[in-house]
């Protein structure tokens, strides 16, 4: 009897790998657990070129947001400058404060594009003048702009 079986995940299981993950288990666990409660399947030839079809398309399809998120970026740096209007107050102040919904509806009308406002970091603006937003586009593309906050 084998000491180790091969078993390729169907789900999550705890402590032991994510779905598509391969994964080395004793013959008992495999036989009666992972395998009748649909966690995994037994690793044959066929099962094992499955997984790397898989693993394939979703490189594909990480390499294309990857390249979306690129050219989202060059599209927000080619305009760079975003100008916001708010009401003036006393001392260069403005009324409230400028706040990443401001941000998103301002690049949505001057480029375009749509934009998660959970993705921008603001510093706090509550003056006029010219402050630099970081937007998280991917988890290795991030755009610095500039947003001008002008009197309305």
């Amino acid at each position: 009897m084998a000491k180790r079986l091969q078993v390729v995940l169907n789900k999550d299981v705890t402590k032991l790998g994510k779905r598509g993950d391969v994964v080395d288990v004793a013959p008992g666990y495999a036989r009666n657990y992972l395998v009748p409660q649909g966690f995994g399947v037994f690793a044959t030839a066929g099962v094992l070129r499955q997984v790397e079809q898989r693993r394939a398309k979703e490189a594909e399809r990480l390499a294309a947001l990857l390249e979306d998120a690129k050219s989202r970026k060059t599209a927000l740096q080619t305009i760079n400058n975003f100008v916001i209007r708010k009401q003036l107050g006393e001392d260069q102040a403005i009324f409230g404060t400028v706040t990443t919904q401001d941000v998103v509806e301002v690049i949505k009308a001057n480029a375009g594009l749509d934009v998660e406002r959970q993705a921008i970091e603001l510093p706090e603006i509550k003056r006029i003048g010219t402050y630099k937003a970081q937007i998280k586009l991917h988890a290795e593309v991030i755009a610095e702009v500039s947003i001008e906050v002008a009197p309305l």
